[in-house]
């Protein structure tokens, strides 16, 4: 049987709006309350986007099973760390060993703040949905999970680290409580698990080229 951890939830002394999202204009945008917002995701990923509409069009089982995958394991996260039972029987042989081998990272997690919480920030004008924000290894820490097929070089992963970054700049204008700390953890397919942690203060450039690139490719002037 798999030993599960028990999480620590902080007490919420902050309060945050959930957000309504449409999908429009080939992206997903959020209904804050200074008006909709595009998403984080749909940003920082606009200039791979037409390569992946390409790739799901042309390989639409494969990006049936990735999306399917990406989301079952998003899901046995946040259900463990909502100190939910998991049972492995329920699951692919698959997917309990995408959520095993990524478990031990996991159980690096404690005192958790939110988990799927929606953000919206008027500095940076986009708004999504953090995976958790959270201690790990006792650094309060923006931290996102990820399924892969293969491996990821950490340069190749750039829009990871700037969609962090936009939810730590969206979590202090929240609730006023600053996070120092980016973790990415993916775990693959072939059973290697990577951990990638950075400060959001390295990424802030390249953020804002991203979303100054966007407003021109949609023709949007702020």
């Amino acid at each position: 049987m798999m030993e599960q951890k028990r999480f620590v939830h902080i007490e919420k002394t902050w309060k945050i709006e959930e957000l309504t999202t449409v999908t429009e204009n080939g992206g997903r945008w959020y209904n804050s309350p200074i008006g909709n917002l595009p998403s984080v995701t749909t940003v920082t990923g606009w200039e791979k986007s037409e390569f992946f509409k390409r790739w799901r069009k042309d390989n639409p089982e494969e990006s049936k099973r990735v999306l399917s995958r990406g989301n079952l394991l998003h899901k046995t996260i946040e259900n463990y760390i909502n100190n939910e039972d998991i049972d492995l029987n329920d699951m692919s042989i698959n997917d309990a060993k995408l959520f095993l081998n990524v478990k031990p990272l996991i159980d690096n997690i404690d005192n958790v703040y939110e988990l799927e919480v929606a953000l919206w920030s008027e500095s940076t004008m986009l708004a999504g949905r953090a995976d958790c924000i959270g201690e790990y290894n006792g650094k309060l820490s923006v931290i996102d999970f990820k399924g892969s097929t293969r491996p990821k070089r950490k340069e190749d992963i750039l829009n990871y680290f700037m969609q962090a970054s936009a939810y730590s700049i969206a979590w202090q204008e929240r609730t006023g409580i600053p996070i120092d700390n980016i973790v990415i953890l993916i775990s693959c397919d072939g059973g290697r698990v990577q951990e990638f942690e950075d400060t959001p203060i390295r990424y802030a450039k390249a953020l804002l080229s991203v979303i100054e690139g966007y407003h021109e490719h949609v023709g949007v002037t702020l």
